[in-house]
């Protein structure tokens, strides 16, 4: 199973962040318009990405949370047809909710970063190293580490789960 090394954070300064994913990957970003619905699955997460009618991604992934830099471990399956998926999914499994954003990916070497206005929610940095086979966890860690301190991130802007789980604690009860 693939796996990548990963950080989010709060974005205090979204034009900072900007001027430094800018800097670091020598050029502007592809922007991605993303609803992800979360599904009720048991030991991971499973959410369907709709990246456009005849475009998506169904990702089931593992990950602690906890604040800090920390594995994740995924398997993609792409689909051009994430309508009937979608109704599939919901049928069998219930959705367990919605997260909608704009992406601005930007690519440094094997790191992904993501500079994310999630509605209802904000703006939020996240940096994802995918580890080539055989690469290890702590090399992962250290490039995660050195690009996050570009961005001047605080240790209480560092998140421990997902937008789902943030959407989920503003819902009255």
């Amino acid at each position: 199973m693939p796996s990548n090394i990963e950080i989010k954070a709060v974005l205090r300064d979204r034009a900072a962040a900007e001027t430094t994913a800018n800097a670091l990957s020598g050029g502007g970003p592809e922007i991605l318009h993303q609803v992800d619905v979360f599904f009720n699955a048991t030991g991971a997460r499973l959410k369907l990405r709709i990246l456009g009618q005849d475009r998506g991604e169904l990702i089931r992934y593992e990950r602690s949370n906890l604040a800090e830099v920390r594995p994740s471990r995924y398997s993609i399956a792409r689909t051009p047809d994430p309508e009937i998926l979608l109704d599939i999914l919901t049928a069998a499994l219930g959705q367990a909710g919605t997260v909608k954003k704009m992406r601005q990916l930007y690519l440094v070497g094997q790191t992904r970063i993501h500079l994310d206005a999630v509605e209802d929610l904000g703006d939020f940095l996240e940096l994802e190293v995918v580890l080539r086979p055989g690469q290890s966890e702590a090399e992962g860690r250290r490039i995660a580490l050195e690009l996050l301190a570009r961005f001047d991130i605080a240790p209480e802007d560092l998140l421990a789960g997902a937008y789902i789980d943030l959407l989920d604690a503003r819902r009255p009860a």
